[in-house]
């Protein structure tokens, strides 16, 4: 599935309407936010939802976020971006996960997560009325692209909130990522967030 051209055909749609649709962005950190904003304020009224409850510790959790204000501040683009933290909470993950902690990176722990914080903005995409959600977390060439989309077409289906499919990396989007990061010069971490991806980068 070429999820950058079903985007594609979502973006061919809504060009010529008069209004934007709107957009709950999932966002896990400035330089992975910084190309999605680039390229999808332009068609959407993009609010950011910062849900990412596996950053360890809180200090990197709110790094991170202050770092993604920094850029919606300085982005020229993102004039009228909304940033919302529904703030630390660390013990949303570590239930999510029970029983996976000791899975390798990148596998079943790692969807679980993916899960939890889509469904988190689903819900909040549902509560607040937007016609569409999805995240940036497929711009890194460590996340699985496919899953993603799976869990977000199952979330469109169970709250009727349409998902954006989204594979971020394509058109080089994570090498426009490292451009735009050293522009605005952006903090860029060197472990996903969790304390285990940590641990494994060490």
């Amino acid at each position: 599935m070429n999820y950058q051209l079903l985007m594609d055909e979502v973006i061919n749609k809504i060009k010529d309407c008069k209004t934007k649709p709107t957009l709950l962005l999932h966002a896990c950190c400035a330089p992975c936010s910084s190309y999605v904003l680039e390229y999808l304020t332009k068609y959407f009224k993009i609010t950011i939802l910062y849900y990412n409850p596996n950053i360890y510790p809180e200090e990197e959790f709110d790094k991170r976020y202050n770092e993604l204000d920094k850029l919606i501040k300085e982005m020229p683009s993102c004039s009228d971006v909304d940033l919302v933290n529904v703030g630390y909470r660390n013990s949303d993950f570590e239930d999510a996960i029970d029983g996976l902690r000791d899975e390798l990176e990148g596998g079943k722990r790692c969807f679980k997560c993916y899960e939890l914080r889509l469904r988190e903005s689903v819900i909040y995409a549902k509560n607040h009325n937007f016609d569409y959600f999805t995240t940036t977390l497929s711009i890194s060439p460590y996340k699985n692209a496919i899953k993603l989309n799976e869990i977000g077409e199952l979330l469109e289906k169970e709250y009727n909130v349409k998902y954006l499919h989204a594979d971020f990396k394509k058109k080089n989007g994570y090498k426009r990522s490292i451009e735009l990061s050293k522009v605005y010069n952006l903090y860029r971490q060197d472990y996903c967030g969790c304390v285990y991806s940590k641990k494994k980068n060490k």
